[in-house]
């Protein structure tokens, strides 16, 4: 069934842009260890599931967006490449820094979450039948379509990411299975299970992390520095120690963790994903308050408005955060503002930042 005629809205300055917006990749070339300072990690004891991401960049704005189920959509595939397809099965919230449909991470109704890192030696695959997908829009469809670590892996021979931005992936779902993503020398690379010894990703491949942790831990080395192996094996000593008090309140953990990791200018969100319990908890660095938004008492049909939370309003008094009607106004105010402070696309076409601004009027709720 040939696509509608609003799906092929993107042009080549939008791809271009795109590239930029999934890796923030002028900023790593400048000033790498300044900028690229994020830090997830997955906490497991029982019944707990808990994924914690420090969004390290200078844009602070942004929304936690609902994304309703049974709403079909197109990819903008790069010229030569067949688009991807796809009706979400699953509603979502993700955080958004660079409007609807493009996130940074986020969790579905299936209790997945999915968050992105930068790691420079990544090479995707080289084009080939597979329908192709942006970096960000990734995210969207993961979670728009996936239970799973296991349905994230699987889609591997469905799609394939048509980007040159280079990003790794950490994904956990309420199971307890977690696993990294990354891509090395144009294939996939997993860590899951016994090769997943701690649930911990920063901004160097995972298996130079691991090997740094094991050479600081022989040498007692307190890695107190703020680069990407430091935090990584300050975060690594965290997780394993969870384990020890079953007292502890796993959120307050996970926000004293990513305290440790985090970086005082540029440590603009700090986002903690209860995936067994489907809510998730954030704050500021303009506003260190606690803020909640609990799934369940979400309406996730698609035909129900779009919804949002702005993230630099002031949280409620009891940091239990209700979604607003999203308006077309607001997603092109957000846009306007992210192009003109992204290093890159300060100056970008009009066209370019409309197509931006309009990608989610393509998309059609079929449910």
């Amino acid at each position: 069934m040939p696509a509608p005629a609003g799906w092929r809205v993107l042009s080549v300055m939008k791809r271009l842009a795109l590239t930029i917006l999934c890796t923030l990749v002028t900023a790593v070339i400048v000033a790498p260890s300044r900028l690229v300072a994020c830090t997830t990690f997955c906490l497991r004891r029982g019944p707990s599931m808990i994924l914690g991401k420090n969004y390290d960049w200078h844009l602070g704005m942004g929304f936690v967006i609902r994304n309703g189920r049974g709403v079909a959509k197109q990819s903008d595939a790069g010229p030569g490449s067949t688009p991807a397809s796809w009706t979400s099965r699953f509603g979502s919230l993700t955080f958004n820094q660079y409007g609807r449909e493009f996130p940074s991470g986020g969790m579905n109704e299936a209790g997945l979450a999915v968050e992105l890192m930068w790691l420079e030696e990544t090479r995707y695959p080289a084009p080939d039948a597979r329908p192709a997908l942006g970096c960000l829009q990734w995210i969207q469809y993961q979670l728009d379509t996936a239970a799973t670590v296991e349905e994230v892996l699987a889609s591997d021979v469905k799609v394939r990411i048509d980007a040159r931005a280079p990003l790794h992936f950490l994904v956990a779902d309420r199971s307890g299975d977690a696993a990294t993503v990354e891509f090395l020398d144009g294939r996939l690379k997993v860590h899951r299970g016994p090769a997943l010894p701690v649930a911990v990703l920063t901004n160097n491949g995972y298996g130079a992390s691991v090997d740094f942790l094991e050479r600081a831990d022989a040498a007692g080395d307190p890695a107190k520095g703020p680069g990407s192996l430091e935090r990584f094996a300050r975060t690594a000593r965290r997780v394993r120690a969870f384990d020890a008090p079953p007292e502890t309140d796993p959120v307050a953990f996970a926000f004293e963790t990513l305290r440790g990791a985090a970086q005082p200018q540029s440590t603009q969100w700090s986002i903690v994903y209860e995936l067994d319990r489907l809510r998730v908890h954030f704050r500021t660095r303009t506003d260190p308050a606690i803020r909640t938004l609990a799934m369940a008492e979400l309406n996730l049909d698609c035909h129900f408005p779009v919804m949002g939370v702005d993230l630099e309003a002031a949280p409620p008094p009891d940091g239990r955060v209700v979604p607003r009607p999203l308006a077309a106004a607001a997603n092109e105010n957000l846009v306007r503002r992210a192009f003109a402070g992204t290093p890159g696309l300060v100056g970008a076409d009009e066209e370019g930042i409309r197509r931006q601004i309009a990608y989610p009027e393509t998309t059609v709720c079929r449910e």
